[in-house]
This record gives C-alpha cells, structure tokens and sequence, in this order.
C-alpha cells in the first residue's frame, strides 16, 4: 500500500472525513477549502445512488493535477482503472445494497481511488 493510500485511510478515520475528502485531503496535503468541496460526495452524492464518493474525490484530484487538460479523458481513465479495481462505480452497487454482495468495501474504494488518480496523473 502506498504511503498516500494509508494516508487516506488515516485521515477518513482521525479527521471523520468521507471517501471522497480522504481521497482529496491525502492528495493535496489536507487542503481545507478542498477537502469542504468534497463533504458533499461521501456515500453516492449522500443517499448511494450516485458515484462512489472515493471516485469523485480521485477525479477532482486528477482534475488538479492534470491543469484540467483533457479534462473529459482524464476523468474518463480514471473511472476506467476504478472500475477495472472496484468492479462498479456506483456506490449502491458498490456496496451491493440491491444484491447482498459487496463488491468493494470503502477502504478499498478509498485504495483504488488513489490508485487511479496515480495512474493516470504520473504517466
């Protein structure tokens, strides 16, 4: 696990974060106006049905990192390599609340968020 992946994880559990600002606060040394932009995202967009909080986070990150160029295949790769990771993108169907079976619990969602944002963004 790479030191930004377990500092995600920290940080969701010290600061009480969500996936989506452990992601972005890991990635951007904790950056408060960031990590507020993010307290919306946590749990599908707060009710699971939208994307998973920790893809959102990876991608506003990749955002930043990329300048916002290639804006639409930046997000698009990153969702890509999460999904290859995570087996969806929806939190719902992450979590597998319609079918009993979890496809990737939040730590891990949190990992290939970081994961895909790194890929994408140090090539």
């Amino acid at each position: 696990m790479s030191d930004l992946e377990e500092k995600a994880l920290r940080l969701r559990s010290e600061k009480k974060y969500n996936c989506c600002q452990a992601v972005i606060a890991a990635m951007t040394d904790d950056d408060p106006t960031l990590v507020l932009a993010g307290a919306g995202f946590g749990s599908g967009m707060g009710d699971m049905n939208g994307p998973c909080g920790a893809l959102t986070g990876a991608v506003m990150v990749a955002g930043i990192r990329t300048e916002g160029k290639d804006r639409h295949q930046v997000a698009l790769r990153v969702q890509k390599i999460f999904r290859e990771k995570s087996g969806a993108v929806i939190c719902r169907d992450l979590k597998g609340i319609d079918t009993g079976t979890v496809l990737c619990p939040c730590d891990q969602c949190i990992r290939n968020g970081v994961q895909a944002c790194l890929e994408v963004t140090e090539q």
